[in-house]
């Protein structure tokens, strides 16, 4: 770890919606050059912890703070000038657009004054081609549109672009959640690219097999709250799992289906459907 403050911190951050207590008691920190993985099932709050640190929405208590100084954002427009970048799941490219445009997305360079002021195309692509080359990704031609690119590229496209934009601080909501099994390998590999760079990464996720190979750091949320930070050294792929999966809870459901299945009359159905099913063979 290291001794200089951490690219972003939450300390005791809560957040109210009307009755509903969405976070309490959040703490959360970002090093340079570190994975912070953050699992939870829907409804852990995960969507709303992303929202207070893209600045969509502000916390009720606590506090965020940036290399160690404490910010208030007052819109997104703010946490993006303060290097902190967020790569949605369904939002990050647009299908139909061509992939320099996707790049830079109205950020586009121009070239010339005045009336004569006009994209510079060249340079775009020019640009483009070397980001996406340090992720390791050769683009075929520039012009072809982003949804001829599998699922793993196109998410590869948005984090190229956030890095090449001055984020510092990463955050990727559930990039590996609609992908298949080698698809979620090459996002992964570029979750690692960022983190080479220098970048702090916030891998958002409910999957402890895609975060625990890439993750340094491993924060786990359960209906608003944080109830488990761990290192690496700390745990275990199957220690995660198992949290995740609701531990004792997980157990205690195990044994009450398992008591169930002895019941005369489950017992008494099952045999009917075997019977059945033997008939009908």
């Amino acid at each position: 770890m290291s001794e200089a403050a951490p690219l972003l911190e939450v300390r005791n951050v809560d957040k109210y919606f009307g009755s509903v207590n969405a976070l309490r008691e959040i703490n959360l920190q970002v090093n340079a050059g570190e994975v912070t993985c953050v699992l939870g099932d829907n409804g852990a709050g995960k969507s709303t912890l992303i929202k207070i640190l893209s600045g969509v929405h502000q916390p009720d208590k606590g506090e965020v703070l940036i290399d160690g100084q404490p910010v208030r954002f007052s819109g997104p427009r703010d946490a993006r000038a303060l290097g902190i970048a967020t790569v949605f799941q369904d939002l990050a490219t647009i299908p139909l657009m061509s992939v320099w445009r996707n790049f830079f997305l109205g950020n586009e360079p121009t070239k010339g004054v005045g009336p004569l002021r006009r994209l510079d195309v060249q340079r775009a692509q020019r640009i483009m081609l070397e980001e996406m080359a340090k992720m390791g990704i050769e683009v075929r031609e520039p012009n072809q549109p982003v949804g001829t690119l599998s699922g793993g590229e196109r998410q590869a496209v948005a984090i190229a672009r956030a890095v090449y934009f001055g984020a510092r601080v990463l955050i990727l909501d559930e990039p590996t959640s609609a992908l298949g099994v080698r698809q979620s390998g090459i996002v992964l590999k570029y979750i690692v690219q960022a983190r080479s760079m220098g970048r702090g990464v916030i891998f958002i996720t409910h999957n402890p097999h895609h975060a625990y190979p890439v993750g340094d750091r491993f924060v786990l949320l359960r209906r608003g709250r944080v109830f488990g930070s761990y290192m690496k050294a700390e745990t275990t792929i199957d220690q995660l799992t198992s949290m995740m999966a609701g531990g004792a809870e997980l157990e205690a459901l195990t044994h009450e289906l398992q008591s169930l299945a002895q019941e005369p009359e489950v017992q008494e159905l099952a045999s009917e459907l075997q019977s059945e099913l033997s008939a009908n063979a």
